[in-house]
């Protein structure tokens, strides 16, 4: 696994991660799967899309997910 992808649930984060946040993460993803730090031009629309989906999906999963307890601490705070 990437070492260098943070957890960006709480209690992780004490707030919800960010945009920047999640795409550093993606980023990072991309990077390690495909090998490259950065992508030749001929690559670099198929690296940028893919960050952007892994981004969206990691911006649906982090929305979904329920953290036990948090959802109470959400509710009184």
């Amino acid at each position: 696994m990437c070492r260098s992808i943070k957890t960006l649930r709480p209690p992780a984060l004490p707030e919800e991660a960010t945009q920047e946040e999640i795409r550093a993460a993606a980023l990072q993803f991309v990077r390690k799967v495909s090998g490259f730090r950065a992508p030749a031009a001929h690559n670099r629309e198929v690296f940028d899309r893919a960050v952007e989906a892994i981004a969206a999906a990691t911006e649906e999963l982090l929305a979904g997910l329920e953290v036990r307890g948090q959802a109470a601490a959400r509710k009184a705070g």
